[in-house]
């Protein structure tokens, strides 16, 4: 793919904007106080010309490491530009780790600086992390950082002089991505500047992009679904990307930026359909979607109190999606499109498109990309945003790519005639029953819809047959807690569990349903940074409950 030459990296794309539109804002960041910040792209290249001038000064090798730890913010970006502009390679971590991990992390990267950000101990793992950061590692804070005891960013600009980049070569390594997978030690997944641009570029064969778009950074920018899908094309195509406060001012951020992109994952499409259901209750809408002359209004009205009123193109990712939901958004005139990548191939590798999605695949492949199936329905990838390797891991590496460039993606899949990918579920998933048999529960999951339940997971090794556990919505939870009736809930639960097992082979047939106490969320280790579950987590919670549950010989069983 061809990439336009004053744009080959993202630091060369951040001084071009700088210079054809200087005083375009680039980036909006919001405060607790409800104040806003607007920073230009001259403002932004200022700042990052400042900042790398500063690096330069300091007795750091070149090429080091240097690690960003803190919740998507407006000097989140501008940090990560000023590492590639002093010459060195940025290392994201993920503001929800425990101090363990973030510790290894520090460690394994070696690395030699950190720009510590956005995090207050609330939905992040601020507390624990802060006694594991090495005493010895220099830090810079950024705005919103919870110390005060380190040189700020605002003060290092404000005195430091800017200087000229170190503009990259597009096979330079740029970034090491540690994964944020649900077993074992993370891997460090390294990029280059090639593989990053080239992502934005090939994306702009499926979705047309301008300057004009906007769009609103919240999933982790310590992901490469978020690092592709916002901060890289935002720099690539120009546009305007904004930030949210907090979880409380989600829906007040949303609003405030009403993006025309708009990246999410199947927990928040959930998340925004129950609570639509919750104040127009399903019945009431199919209604309301009847009469003619309320038909439209009501479902712009819905889209713009979601602050998606003006969004054309809205994809989403990272786990499987209900073909009901896709339907319900479709309905209200926004379709979603479901896409498909890895932290290895900085996500690029499948996509639907516009106007020909087929829900309940991941679409067909980007441009640029190959696929195949392989043994077990492995699928595997060649991508131009293929990674260059596990950082000090080459015998991962060589265990995960093929001896003619594919990655083996772990996950299984089916490709129909017309090139459509269906993810059928992770290969280290599977489980087998005490009857011998083997379950894949992707699927099975996929099929149980009922409009309270939040997220669900398959589990039941060992077990005589598998079972569900159910996470309801937190609307359904607060009505139950108001004297709502358990009763109905249960037999509508019941019947969605029996339509379940109707579509079911036998030894895939679920003997009950859970409905679990315990919230599952990244903060207690039950959910990854894209919000999908870590079955084996899951699995290891309620693993000491199974015996319990099967001896009740319900339908439905209460945690609660």
């Amino acid at each position: 793919m061809a990439v336009d030459s004053a744009k080959q990296t993202s630091l060369h794309c951040l001084y071009y904007w700088a210079e054809h539109t200087p005083d375009k804002v680039y980036l909006t960041q919001p405060f607790p106080d409800g104040t806003t910040e607007d920073i230009t792209w001259k403002q932004a290249a200022d700042q990052v010309s400042r900042m790398a001038a500063h690096l330069a000064t300091l007795d750091i090798p070149e090429r080091s490491n240097i690690a960003i730890l803190g919740k998507n913010s407006a000097h989140w970006i501008l940090c990560d530009l000023a590492t590639w502009a002093a010459g060195h390679v940025s290392v994201p971590l993920y503001p929800t780790l425990n101090g363990d991990t973030a510790a290894y992390v520090l460690e394994h990267s070696e690395a030699k600086l950190l720009f510590l950000g956005k995090m207050d101990g609330t939905a992040d793992g601020w507390n624990d992390i802060k006694d594991h950061i090495p005493d010895d590692l220099p830090i810079i804070s950024l705005p919103l950082s919870p110390r005060d005891d380190t040189p700020k960013w605002l003060d290092i600009i404000a005195s430091q002089e800017p200087a000229e980049p170190k503009l990259p070569h597009p096979d330079d390594l740029a970034t090491i991505v540690y994964t944020s997978g649900s077993t074992g030690r993370p891997k460090g997944v390294m990029h280059s500047f090639r593989t990053m641009i080239s992502v934005a570029d090939g994306l702009q064969q499926i979705f047309p992009v301008n300057q004009e778009e906007r769009m609103l950074s919240y999933l982790p920018l310590a992901h490469v679904a978020e690092r592709a899908a916002v901060e890289t094309q935002s720099l690539y195509y120009g546009f305007h990307l904004y930030f949210a406060n907090s979880l409380e001012t989600f829906q007040e951020d949303l609003q405030r930026a009403r993006p025309t992109l708009f990246f999410s994952v199947p927990r928040l499409w959930m998340k925004f359909y129950l609570g639509v259901n919750a104040k127009l209750p399903p019945k009431k809408q199919k209604v309301l979607f009847k009469i003619p002359l309320l038909n439209r209004l009501v479902k712009k009205k819905v889209l713009r109190q979601l602050g998606l009123d003006h969004c054309r193109a809205a994809l989403t990712g990272a786990a499987p999606l209900s073909g009901e939901i896709i339907a319900w958004y479709r309905n209200l005139g926004l379709e979603l499109l479901e896409v498909y990548g890895m932290s290895e191939n900085f996500g690029y590798s499948h996509a639907n498109r516009p106007g020909a999605a087929k829900p309940g695949t991941v679409g067909v492949t980007n441009p640029g990309v190959e696929h195949r199936l392989a043994e077990g329905d492995e699928v595997q990838v060649k991508s131009p945003g293929q990674m260059l390797g596990y950082y000090k891991n080459e015998e991962k590496t060589r265990e995960d790519i093929t001896e003619d460039g594919f990655l083996k993606t772990g996950d299984m899949g089916e490709i129909d005639s017309e090139g459509f990918l269906r993810i059928t579920g992770r290969v280290k998933d599977l489980f087998k029953t005490s009857k011998g048999k083997y379950v894949v529960p992707v699927p099975i999951e996929n099929r149980f819809n009922h409009p309270k339940a939040e997220v669900v997971c398959v589990a039941g090794a060992n077990q005589p047959q598998p079972c569900l556990m159910v996470l309801l919505s937190e609307e359904a939870r607060q009505e139950l807690e108001a004297g709502g009736s358990r009763d109905e809930l249960e037999q509508e639960l019941a019947t969605e569990l029996d339509a379940v097992n109707r579509e079911c082979e036998g030894h895939e047939k679920l003997a009950f349903v859970v409905v679990v106490k315990e919230p599952w969320t990244m903060e207690n280790g039950m959910l990854t940074p894209t919000m999908k579950i870590k079955r084996n987590v899951i699995e290891d919670y309620y693993n000491r409950k199974m015996d319990e549950w099967f001896g009740k010989k319900q339908k439905v069983i209460w945690e609660f």
